[in-house]
């Protein structure tokens, strides 16, 4: 069964990681996809590859999201091309790890702007396609279990994915009238590009996977089933609602 059968998938974020899972993963349900991208040229090339070797159509558009223009442009090129946008996966994002009192002001105000701002135009700019449309939509979020609980070298970053949190709960209210659903996925720790500084030490990367009562951390495609369950008709009564995909290591704080 393609739970996305004949719909239009746009995700930034997705020359790599949790990105590139999403858009491959509503290719192989059945969805034309656009992809977003910022540098990664040749990731984004073959992320389009895989989309196409799976018999759907794939694009993929070059651009900064902490830019404004850059969301109006995304929509505007995945319209021309496929003619509609059906789904929205807000991926892009950034976390340069820093302490907090020396925490530079450019660290910080780069991190708002992507991880932030940037969603909000790009959350804005796919809803109001959706609402010219006229047959709703779906807006997911790739938020952070970081959006509930602290990080020493995050202090940037955890406000802007409680944030995404956030915005969900209220684009899910301002969009409810148009069709249009707005949920979050909360990964947990995730073997992406984003952390692998972080994680290159394998004694660290142990220990964190030992208080994971799934007994591993996560890998990007994990995040692919609850990302197209929540773009799907599936999730037809789902909205401002959120979904931990962390292999329960939320619930395993004591």
């Amino acid at each position: 069964m393609k739970l996305l059968e004949g719909k239009t998938v746009l995700v930034t974020g997705a020359s790599a990681g949790i990105g590139r899972a999403a858009a491959i993963g509503a290719a192989r349900h059945g969805a034309d996809v656009v992809i977003n991208f910022s540098r990664d040229e040749a990731g984004a090339a073959s992320a389009v590859a895989e989309i196409e070797a799976l018999g759907q159509r794939g694009l993929s558009v070059k651009g900064d999201v902490s830019d404004p223009a850059t969301a109006r442009d995304f929509i505007a090129q995945a319209v021309d091309a496929f003619g509609k946008v059906d789904a929205f996966v807000n991926n892009a994002g950034i976390c340069p790890f820093h302490a907090f009192l020396d925490m530079p002001v450019e660290t910080f105000e780069r991190t708002m702007r992507v991880n932030l701002h940037g969603a909000y135009f790009m959350v804005q700019a796919a809803a109001n396609q959706m609402v010219k449309q006229g047959h709703g939509g779906a807006i997911v979020a790739v938020s952070s279990i970081s959006a509930l609980v602290g990080g020493e070298y995050q202090t940037h970053y955890t406000p802007t994915k409680a944030g995404l949190h956030s915005l969900m709960q209220s684009t899910a209210i301002a969009l409810g009238k148009y069709g249009i659903r707005c949920n979050s996925v909360l990964p947990g720790t995730i073997l992406t590009d984003i952390n692998k500084d972080d994680l290159a030490d394998m004694d660290k990367r142990e220990r964190m996977a030992a208080r994971i009562p799934l007994g591993r951390l996560g890998q990007p495609d994990d995040l692919e089933g609850p990302i197209v369950f929540l773009a799907s008709d599936l999730a037809k009564y789902v909205t401002g609602a959120s979904l931990l995909v962390d292999g329960g290591a939320f619930v395993n704080l004591q």
